[in-house]
Order: structure tokens, then C-alpha cells, then sequence
């Protein structure tokens, strides 16, 4: 990531390089989210504490999978190639 890319670009370049760890690290810390904020956060966190996540019965892939949608839902135009 160089200097001058906004976040929101850096984002765009990491859900194209399907780097999902640093697209929701990017993500969810903006402070606009909206509705899709909840399953960004817990995407993040899916791919940070998965262990955690089983301990207390909740699929990690699927939160990741959530998370992925939630994205392409909030940033659809931005994301499109």
C-alpha cells in the first residue's frame, strides 16, 4: 500500500487479491458501516481468534463467509472491475 492510496482503494485491492484478513482489517475500521458492520467486525475477528469462535460454538468459515458478503453488499460499486 503505497502512501497515496485512500483506504477505500486499499480495500477494493485487497478483496481483488481475495486477501481477506487485511480486506476485513481494513474494513472494520471505518466508521460507516451501516448495517454490515456487525458481520465485518465479526469476520475480522473470525480470522484473528478462530479458536475462539469454535470454543464458543460459532463457526469461524462461516462468519468469514458473512463478512465476504457483507462487503460486496456495502462496497458493490466500488468492488466492480
Amino acid at each position: 500500500m503505497g502512501g497515496s492510496m485512500t483506504k477505500l482503494a486499499a480495500l477494493v485491492a485487497a478483496v481483488h487479491a481475495h486477501d481477506w484478513p487485511v480486506a476485513f482489517r481494513i474494513a472494520a475500521r471505518f466508521p460507516r458501516l451501516g448495517p454490515e458492520r456487525a458481520a465485518i467486525v465479526r469476520a475480522h475477528e473470525a480470522c484473528v481468534r478462530p479458536d475462539f469462535y469454535r470454543e464458543v460454538g460459532k463457526d469461524p468459515e462461516l462468519l468469514i463467509a458473512e463478512g465476504k458478503a457483507a462487503i460486496f453488499a456495502k462496497y458493490e460499486k466500488e468492488l466492480r472491475v
